[in-house]
């Protein structure tokens, strides 16, 4: 004997019968199927036939009544729901009181940061520093010239001032006293003399009231020339306004 090689399939015989019986069975069915629907056809051609040749109308068909409709049962009245109670309304509530906050001030924008503006303010900071630096200097130097043009002017005058009472104190040794003169008559004369002290003119300008003292006065002060000169240059008068009284330390009328 020869082996079989091993894919080869082994049918066991029984299962073979039963492949052989079912191929049988489907067989049978459709033989019968085929049959069958062969004599169906052949039915239906007959039935049409006779249809045809039939010439009585059939029965009418009786006539099917209605069942009668049930009397509809009435509904039940729904019974009245009770009304509700209105309830009280509860009072209505007290407005509060809002005190309405006062709005914040705006804080001012903070300005945005130039570096040449910030330069140019810093410029003229400087400057207005300066200018104020000059017209401070101004000002005080104008108070120390005004001072010392004060000061020199008070020194001038107590320098002429000297210098004119050396003059009076001159013209007064060489005055004759007249004879009759009552209280303290004063008289003025206006004096023109050259640097030199010598005197020009002595003219009257405002008489005393007493001639004699008048005239005493006038010829002291030709007697007198030439008059004292300053110690300064500077202080030197040519034009003189001398008052001259009897009593020197007294009221001049």
């Amino acid at each position: 004997m020869t082996e079989a090689p091993p894919h080869a399939r082994v049918t066991p015989p029984g299962k073979r019968a039963a492949i052989v019986l079912a191929v049988l069975v489907h067989l049978v069915l459709a033989g019968f199927l085929i049959y069958g629907i062969r004599w169906q056809t052949r039915i239906n051609d007959v039935v049409e036939v006779d249809l045809v040749r039939q010439t009585a109308s059939p029965p009418p068909a009786p006539e099917v009544k209605p069942e009668p409709k049930p009397e509809p049962k009435p509904e039940p009245k729904p019974e009245p729901k009770p009304e509700p109670k209105a309830k009280p309304l509860p009072p209505p509530p007290k407005p509060d009181i809002v005190v309405k906050e006062k709005p914040k001030p705006k804080e001012p924008s903070k300005p945005k940061f130039d570096p040449f503006e910030q330069l140019m303010a810093e410029e003229e900071k400087h400057m207005a520093s300066q200018r104020q630096a000059i017209e401070d200097e101004r000002r005080a130097r104008q108070q120390r010239d005004a001072q010392a043009a004060s000061q020199a002017a008070a020194a001038r005058n107590r320098a002429l001032a000297s210098y004119t009472d050396r003059i009076r104190a001159k013209i007064k040794g060489n005055i004759v006293m007249p004879p009759g003169i009552k209280g303290n008559p004063s008289a003025i004369f206006d004096v023109v003399q050259l640097p030199s002290g010598e005197v020009i003119s002595a003219r009257l300008v405002k008489a005393s009231g007493h001639p004699g003292w008048d005239d005493a006065v006038e010829r002291a002060i030709l007697k007198s020339t030439p008059l004292p000169r300053p110690e300064e240059s500077g202080l030197f008068e040519r034009n003189l306004r001398l008052i001259f009284c009897p009593i020197e330390d007294g009221k001049c009328n």
